[in-house]
């Protein structure tokens, strides 16, 4: 890809994503038919193996959208490998301290920033492409970190200060169980640790973002109001899952319509 997205968090303009944690690339053919600027691979909660990961990315940029894994954790190996595989950025779960985010770093950036091992594969076009990607990377990458715990909300304006952190994105759930009210996101302590990550953000010149399950205008643009800048539309699970309801729903009545 070109790095116009990396240039969209940055300058904080409002980006909108799709989410995958099903193993198929035709989920990203379908996501980028939608117009969404990128799509999230969730390595973290799902099986997704880092081959199927890959294809999937080959398919977002064929798409003509931008690939930001989530990975399983912080794992370097895994990072490079994606990277490699041509991944956009890597956005990184349950981030808290400032040592983890310079590890992070070093992972995903290039010398003299990190220590990301030079490489030829896919991102490089198998060489074609050696080194203009390697010389333009450090600009163009994205490392988005999220911010999901207690200790995460109490430092981040530490980690978010760090000149190669793009931006956070939050994670309710985790952040939830981290207060000890796991899944009472409406819970008045939940939203106010966001607000704090939204603020802290703002005050740090960097992108924030967060994941509507069941979006819609009028829910979207309250986040973008608050102060999110990126706003991750769903996921095909949820599609799934929120069809399987009214489906439910439907199957349940047409037994009783067409019982003898």
């Amino acid at each position: 890809m070109d790095g116009s997205i990396a240039a969209s968090f940055r300058s904080r303009k409002p980006v909108l994503g799709a989410w995958t944690s099903l193993a198929h690339p035709s989920i990203a053919e379908i996501f980028a038919s939608a117009g969404v600027d990128f799509i999230g691979i969730d390595l973290e909660h799902s099986t997704i193996s880092l081959e199927q990961a890959g294809r999937i990315i080959a398919a977002a940029h064929a798409g003509g959208i931008a690939c930001l894994p989530r990975v399983s954790s912080h794992n370097g190996e895994q990072i490079k490998r994606l990277l490699d595989s041509g991944a956009d950025g890597i956005i990184v779960p349950n981030v808290s301290t400032r040592n983890e985010v310079g590890r992070i770093v070093e992972w995903c950036k290039y010398p003299p920033l990190g220590k990301r091992s030079y490489g030829i594969a896919r991102a490089q076009r198998y060489g074609f492409n050696f080194e203009e990607y390697t010389r333009t990377w450090n600009e163009r990458s994205l490392i988005i970190i999220q911010i999901e715990s207690k200790e995460g909300i109490e430092a981040a304006d530490d980690l978010l200060s760090h000149d190669c952190v793009d931006g956070a994105m939050i994670g309710p759930y985790d952040l939830s169980g981290s207060l000890g009210i796991p899944g009472q996101l409406s819970d008045s302590r939940v939203t106010e640790a966001c607000a704090r990550v939204v603020k802290a953000c703002s005050r740090k010149g960097r992108a924030c973002g967060t994941h509507i399950i069941d979006p819609t205008e009028e829910n979207v643009g309250v986040a973008f109001r608050e102060g999110y800048t990126f706003v991750v539309l769903a996921s095909d699970v949820f599609v799934l899952w929120k069809w399987s309801e009214r489906m439910r729903e439907l199957v349940a009545r047409l037994r009783k319509t067409l019982a003898p």
